[in-house]
């Protein structure tokens, strides 16, 4: 998938999720005081230091671009609730600024966490978990689809649908990702192993001994491999090293279970609905047809 529509920016993107008919071309002065939050934003760590060096550029070049809110409910046209511009406010905040030019506009709920999720986005600046529990809430709570998420922030449906299996590791292994001690490249390769203790315990082994993506692949390989092999026959040295390029391709468990003669099975492992669409897209280079369901 072309991600042009990230790169159009975030204000054609306004363009695109909020009312088209509304006011757009005015720009308030708003109280900063009257502005809450966004209360769908997906950060939740906002670095002080990058703060206060945009806000050192906003003193010297002054706000290049408004923020923009919508009217909070219930506030008698007098409170706001932030859409887009998050870092931009917490900036002019520092500098001691009353008010704040922004545009006002209509915006659902799900309009709110769609431009929080491409703002941050386009600055790299979520956590895989952040960006993860985003995707999330766009499923849980506005019942969007995958591929509906995927199209919003402009990214590939694989990659909204690895990022999301990241929510069903270990607690102790999503704080050490959140923390950045732990990648989301080492974290992927553990869901592979359906023992939590035994996932944190890598997990742990890992940061504490420097491991690289590779290694931790090998040692999770050699974890799983120990189970199967009470299970099946040795598959042979070919037969292991296809299964780490599937698993690999596919970002699941995949087996090689090889019979008599030549004869085998290849098992892929999914883990819900939208998982298996996500396997059956990346083997059949289509979408999923919902006529028939």
């Amino acid at each position: 998938m072309s991600h042009d529509r990230l790169g159009k920016g975030l204000g054609a993107l306004l363009g695109d999720y909020l009312d088209p008919d509304a006011e757009t071309g005015e720009v308030k002065s708003l109280r900063i005081e009257q502005i809450a939050p966004n209360p769908m934003q997906p950060r939740r760590n906002f670095v002080q230091a990058e703060l206060e060096e945009l806000a050192a550029s906003i003193d010297a070049n002054g706000l290049l671009q408004p923020v923009v809110v919508r009217l909070a409910a219930g506030g008698g046209g007098e409170s706001y609730e932030l859409i887009a511009g998050e870092r931009r406010l917490r900036a002019v905040g520092i500098l001691g600024w009353d008010q704040v030019p922004g545009f006002v506009r209509e915006a659902s709920d799900r309009t709110l966490l769609v431009l929080a999720l491409v703002e941050n986005l386009q600055r790299e600046a979520l956590s895989p978990l952040e960006e993860a529990e985003g995707y999330a809430s766009l499923a849980e709570q506005f019942d969007m689809k995958q591929a509906d998420i995927a199209t919003a922030v402009g990214k590939d449906r694989s990659t909204v649908a690895n990022l999301v299996r990241l929510l069903r590791l270990p607690m102790t292994v999503r704080q050490l990702v959140e923390a950045g001690s732990l990648s989301a490249g080492h974290a992927r390769t553990l869901l592979a192993i359906d023992d939590p203790l035994r996932a944190s315990e890598i997990a742990r082994q890992a940061v504490k001994e420097g491991w690289s993506v590779r290694k931790m692949e090998k040692r999770v390989a050699g974890t799983s491999g120990k189970r199967a092999s009470r299970r099946r026959g040795d598959s042979g040295p070919m037969a292991k090293a296809l299964e780490e390029q599937l698993r690999d391709y596919f970002s699941t468990r995949v087996r090689i279970r090889q019979q008599a003669g030549t004869k085998g099975l290849i098992e892929i492992q999914y883990h819900g609905p939208e998982d298996f669409e996500r396997i059956y897209e990346l083997i059949t280079s289509q979408q999923v047809s919902r006529g028939n369901q």
